[in-house]
């Protein structure tokens, strides 16, 4: 039986792995993307030796991202951040961050009550059943497992770092906690190189397994039969159109809905969609004034940095590449470069003469849905599959029940690729037992 034909809309780190799936599972593929580059959300650029990502990035190491990555045999290189260096930020400076037991006990962001409350929760974290709790708010949740201001501040902080939101009121508890659960069991890694390391891997997978790549081609829209039923294809902005047996939408909500015009339901779930943002600020410094003060985590405010260059090669020899960020979301939803050079200054002060580059994004999209309680948390999200469009699938950090963020990138794209392959196999087993 000849291969099925797929068009995979977007060369982002999602588009690219989905493309690489199907193409191993005997698909025959074709990626569309707009731009000159791959990469998505997950490009890096180079300035004068700093390797800069679009913001903070980090790979949940017992993450879906990971088992996938390791499915198509792309190792990741890096580290673990170590707990040396690393520091809560609380009215402006820097306290001990707990990190353990030893550190739980001595910090003094905590009263001794509010130590004990937080021992006995991550005590028992990684056996919370976080199934019930996709209706529950993030914000619902702290308040009413912990009865303490500064211990529900902690908890908050650790979900904010771990799932890179701070709209408490929106995020469903479930999705906030699994998570925290992920990143404590297993920690996170920081590529060598920026994830440009992975977009570059799974590229080459996927060309080497007959994936055809198609830069600077922007689809206009997904062809559909007579009455929308099913897809026929894809049209590109030149007019031309290609035909295809299934269409992989790998967008944002918005991306999606504008190419398929006209679709009520595609339309309203991206006028429902809220983002994930954060503004960062990103600066390549040729030496660490304090080479000892490696990370901050804000308790009050929802500020993070971060000296990603101690765990991956992402500078010069002796440079440091440097990560400030603020998580938007609820009632606060701006920040001023000023705003995050102040939290540098805390971590770093005299950071200012060691600037070789830097970049500053006021809003930076983090994923493009969050998971809210409510929709049900991680089971109201859209499925991969669009039910009432046959052969229409989409890929994202938005979609399917698994994770957030890249995990649940590469899980919708390994959701696809399980839905595709199981259909062209059946087909074939059926005439061979005939």
């Amino acid at each position: 039986m000849q291969a099925k034909k797929v068009a995979v809309v977007g060369g982002g780190l999602g588009g690219l792995t989905a493309a690489a799936l199907l193409a191993r599972g005997g698909c025959e593929v074709t990626l569309y993307e707009r731009s000159k580059h791959l990469g998505g959300r997950a490009r890096t650029t180079e300035v004068d030796g700093f390797r800069f990502n679009l913001g903070p990035h980090a790979l949940y190491r017992g993450g879906a991202a990971m088992r996938v990555l390791e499915r198509l045999g792309v190792k990741p290189p890096g580290n673990i951040p170590s707990p040396a260096g690393a520091h809560a930020l609380r009215e402006g400076r820097l306290h001990t961050l707990p990190r353990g037991a030893v550190t739980l006990m001595t910090t003094d962001v905590l009263s001794l009550a509010g130590k004990l409350e937080v021992a006995k929760l991550l005590a028992g974290l990684a056996r919370i059943d976080t199934g019930p709790l996709g209706r529950m708010s993030m914000r619902e949740w702290l308040e009413t497992r912990l009865t303490r201001k500064d211990s529900q501040a902690l908890l908050g902080a650790l979900v904010r770092v771990s799932s890179y939101c701070a709209d408490f009121e929106a995020l469903s508890a479930e999705a906030g906690l699994k998570q925290l659960q992920c990143a404590t069991a297993a920690n996170v890694l920081y590529v060598d190189g920026g994830w440009s390391t992975l977009v570059d891997a799974v590229e080459r997978l996927g060309r080497e397994a007959g994936v055809r790549l198609e830069l600077s081609s922007r689809v206009e829209a997904v062809v559909l039969q007579a009455g929308g039923a099913r897809v026929e294809g894809v049209r590109l902005a030149d007019g031309t159109v290609h035909d295809a047996d299934a269409v992989v939408l790998a967008g944002s909500p918005a991306d999606v809905a504008a190419l398929v015009p006209g679709d009520a339901v595609l339309a309203m779930e991206a006028r429902e969609a809220v983002p994930i943002q954060a503004a960062t600020l990103e600066l390549g410094l040729s030496a660490l004034p304090r080479p000892d003060a490696l990370f901050a985590l804000g308790l009050d405010r929802p500020h993070y940095v971060s000296v990603h260059s101690a765990s991956a090669k992402l500078a010069p020899e002796g440079g440091a590449m440097v990560h400030v960020a603020k998580y938007l979301g609820g009632a606060d939803t701006e920040a001023s470069e000023a705003e995050l050079e102040a939290v540098l200054d805390a971590l770093q002060p005299g950071w200012r003469a060691k600037v070789v580059a830097r970049r500053f994004r006021p809003s930076l999209t983090v994923s493009a849905g969050l998971p809210r309680a409510v929709n049900g948390g991680l089971a109201g999200r859209p499925a991969v599959e669009v039910p009432h469009v046959g052969g229409l699938y989409r890929v994202g950090d938005w979609v399917g029940a698994e994770g957030m963020l890249a995990d649940a990138s590469l899980a919708s794209a390994e959701a696809v690729e399980q839905a595709l392959v199981q259909r062209i196999a059946t087909p074939q087993r059926r005439a061979a037992g005939a």
